[in-house]
């Protein structure tokens, strides 16, 4: 059974290791979480007010838990989950996430033991626990950024575990990457962000979190066998030819190489853009050919960076909506709240013409799906009132100043 440590060393824990570097052996892991059992101390550090913690086993948006099961929550649109992840536990728990209407942290914890200048595997299990309902036929799914840094800021690692896919029954899927910690010895940083705004089909359980030491497997030379030379009687020993020696090349030190495979290996993140700008305007997508589309608001700005937020307009009531960008889908089937929806364009002479196409996923109990958008470019700010059914979107046109 679990006890109320949650950080165990050198506790045994079974993983794939099809991601493992080459001559690689994974240790039994050094750190080990799997959140207790029952009613814990709170591990999660993270400063946040995306997410509060509360004692349910269906917390509600921006809420997680720790918790050994879930059953009939939001009238069954999610799993139903008769015990967490850890092999062997009773009443063991597993936290669960109820994503926030904002993208960011949910998770954060020291990380403290870890050798330096040592290659680990970092690995966690994790599943989506929404159904794949008619009710949510855009659903918004979480992309995981996992971030490891020291407690003085200098980041060691960054991975994306990719989309979390619903399912019709309950799935664990683990998530893996392998990472150098720095040559000093420092605790780091774990932090665990939910990079899709809250909607439907955004909400996750998690367990089961390992750091596993890669030790390298060193293959040993071999010596060829030494021959005895052959002798040859009354022959003439010829005349030795001097070659020139040829300078050795030089070595050069092996570049240390975060390893991840695909499926579900964590990928390495680089840079982490926003919205990928687009040179032209992609075909419409059904949900644009089949509504009427009018222009609401046309607006030309300044060359750089534009905010866009997007609130309910008046009473909460449960307004989603779906939001393209030129034709590309940006945010799939999010809830309005006054809480904005957060996201950024850049207008430059490559990228003139933009247009930000709302879609009403459903009409709230006051119909009809009314929402606000600001618009913040530079010193301006524009507001416009956006009002969409189920048989006409909301077309803004952002457009370069000439």
């Amino acid at each position: 059974m679990k006890n109320s440590f949650f950080l165990l060393v050198a506790l045994m824990f079974t993983l794939l290791a099809e991601a493992q570097p080459a001559n690689c052996t994974l240790k039994p892991p050094l750190v080990t979480i799997h959140f207790g059992t029952g009613n814990i101390t709170d591990i999660n550090s993270v400063e946040s007010y995306h997410y509060e913690r509360v004692s349910d086993y269906c917390p509600r948006d921006g809420n997680y838990s720790y918790t050994s099961y879930t059953s009939g929550c939001f009238r069954n649109d999610w799993l139903t989950l008769s015990e967490d992840h850890t092999p062997g536990d009773a009443n063991g728990n597993m936290m669960l996430i109820n994503a926030s209407h904002r993208e960011g942290p949910f998770f954060s914890t020291t990380i403290k033991g870890l050798k330096s200048g040592t290659t680990y595997e970092f690995a966690a299990w994790m599943m989506n626990v929404c159904r794949i309902t008619e009710k949510c036929p855009f659903p918004l799914l979480p992309t995981i950024l996992v971030r490891l840094q020291t407690v003085t800021g200098k980041l060691v690692a960054r991975f994306r575990t990719g989309e979390l896919e619903r399912r019709n029954t309950p799935q664990w899927t683990p998530y893996r990457a392998f990472f150098t910690t720095p040559a000093w010895r420092e605790p780091l940083i774990l932090t665990m962000i939910d990079n899709s705004p809250g909607g439907c089909g955004n909400d996750f359980a998690l367990d089961d979190i390992t750091f596993r030491e890669c030790v390298k497997s060193i293959t040993p030379a071999t010596t060829p066998a030494k021959q005895s030379p052959i002798v040859k009687k009354n022959t003439v020993a010829p005349k030795p030819v001097v070659k020139k020696a040829t300078p050795e090349p030089e070595k050069k030190q092996a570049e240390i190489v975060q390893v991840v495979k695909p499926t579900k290996d964590l990928r390495i993140v680089e840079n982490t853009p926003v919205i990928k700008q687009r040179s032209s305007t992609l075909p419409a997508p059904p949900a644009l050919t089949t509504r009427s589309s009018p222009l609401i608001r046309q607006m030309e700005t300044e060359a750089g960076e534009i905010k866009i937020d997007l609130y309910d307009n008046g009473d909460i009531d449960g307004d989603t909506v779906t939001i393209f960008h030129n034709n590309a889908l940006l945010v799939r089937s999010a809830r309005l709240t006054q809480k904005p929806i957060t996201f950024r364009i850049t207008v430059d002479f490559e990228h003139p013409h933009h247009e930000i196409i709302m879609v009403a996923n459903n009409l709230g109990s006051i119909p009809p799906n009314t929402s606000m958008m600001v618009v913040t470019a530079g010193s301006k700010r524009y507001e416009v009132f956006i009002s969409s059914n189920e048989q006409k979107n909301a077309k803004v046109v952002l457009d370069l100043k000439k």
